[in-house]
């Protein structure tokens, strides 16, 4: 139920939907002049200033294509992975192409509110495109959704507040950006030698083979083993959740809390990790070797950050054994690689600086996460009426939150 001085309406009722267009490509004259020209992949939850391609006025006036407002806001109909919903706020003028929609709002009612409403209709909006077998949007579904209308002043204090939290998370996002950045250098000025911490013994040369063991302890069976299983990118040793009962014939591994694992089918991919706590016991075939640690010769924190970098994992592309798209690394080559190895003290100390910086990381990601959470509670209550943004007198920014009644 909305409030008092609010109302339901359509998007099409309140808004004129049209789209782009794309000059012909065949024709450079067409091309690489000074009107920008927006594509999906830029309608990103932002307002653009700029775009990567530009047209000329021969391209906009023998194309489709058409020059919009600033405060003109774009969706996209079409795109892949997250893309298609996504929506956007013209901060120059430009034209865009046939595969984003152009709302421009009637009078009365505030680009950056539909903004902010828009994009907490992410979801339901991408759903809406998938209607029979279609997934893409179009001009006519777009005017179907419905939209609250609250007065003009309300509407412009409720995306002063919103935009508040975006700012915060913006800023937030670079700041984890950067924290990103700094570390991964870090490792890599540190790993490979390249920034010593400290005078030292002169790092030797040493195989993987030297450093790790093959385990090889027989488990169950695949209709009864507890299974795990590695995710990409180093993001660590989960429990593998299965629809169906392994075949009883498939033979099973233990692996142990602590042991270096990995896919043979996903190395390249930065599919490896250490085994953590509540996964001993769990098991996985011999397509996810395991590894006990020499622990005379290396630190499992250092080794892992060491094969976690890019650089390292993606330069194994000789060892992988297979087609394109099943190329695998076996056991028995990369034991073989040969890398540089400090001594101990040095390994740990190494350890320490990096997961300090994973440490800030992930505080910075948490930061971003609780911001994200408070902005969704906000739009909830205030994008639906639930609570008011009543006027405190000119100058002020954000007005006062209350509870409708």
């Amino acid at each position: 139920m909305l409030p008092e001085g609010w109302r339901r309406s359509t998007l099409g009722q309140i808004a004129h939907i049209t789209s782009g267009g794309t000059p012909a490509r065949a024709e450079p004259s067409y091309w690489g002049g000074s009107i920008p020209w927006v594509t999906t992949g830029e309608i990103e939850f932002n307002t653009i200033t700029d775009t990567a391609e530009k047209i000329t006025e021969a391209g906009l006036k023998n194309s489709s294509a058409k020059l919009l407002a600033p405060g003109t806001l774009l969706l996209a109909m079409y795109g892949q992975g997250k893309t298609r919903g996504q929506v956007a706020k013209l901060g120059i003028e430009a034209t865009t192409n046939q595969n984003s929609a152009a709302i421009l709002l009637d009078d009365g009612h505030d680009p950056d509110f539909y903004f902010q409403f828009l994009s907490w209709q992410y979801d339901s909006i991408r759903e809406s495109g998938h209607s029979g077998g279609v997934s893409h949007l179009n001009a006519g579904l777009l005017k179907q959704i419905a939209v609250p209308v609250a007065p003009v002043g309300e509407q412009q204090r409720i995306a002063a507040i919103l935009s508040t939290w975006d700012r915060a998370i913006n800023l937030t996002t670079r700041l984890l950006a950067n924290s990103s950045r700094q570390r991964r250098g870090l490792a890599q000025v540190l790993l490979s030698g390249e920034r010593r911490l400290s005078p030292g013994p002169v790092w030797s040369a040493a195989k993987l083979g030297e450093l790790i063991v093959e385990s090889r302890v027989r488990g169950s069976g695949g209709n009864t083993a507890r299974k795990l299983t590695v995710k990409l990118y180093g993001r660590g040793v989960v429990e593998k959740t299965e629809k169906r009962m392994g075949s009883e014939s498939t033979q099973y591994y233990r692996r142990s809390a602590g042991q270096f694992i990995y896919s043979k089918l996903d190395f390249l991919n930065g599919a490896f990790g250490c085994i953590p706590e509540h996964l001993d016991g769990f098991e996985s075939t011999l397509d996810l070797p395991a590894f006990d640690f020499n622990l005379e010769r290396a630190s499992p924190r250092w080794l892992l950050h060491h094969v976690a970098r890019e650089e390292f994992y993606r330069g194994q592309l000789g060892l992988a054994n297979g087609g394109r798209k099943a190329r695998r690394v076996n056991p028995s080559d990369l034991l073989r690689v040969e890398i540089l190895l400090p001594d101990l003290r040095e390994q740990q100390a190494i350890a320490d600086v990096i997961e300090t910086a994973c440490a800030e990381e992930r505080n910075l990601e948490k930061q971003v996460s609780a911001l994200r959470a408070q902005k969704s509670v906000l739009m909830a209550d205030l994008l639906t009426g639930k609570r008011r943004v009543h006027d405190c007198g000119a100058g002020t920014e954000r007005g006062s939150l209350a509870n409708a009644e």
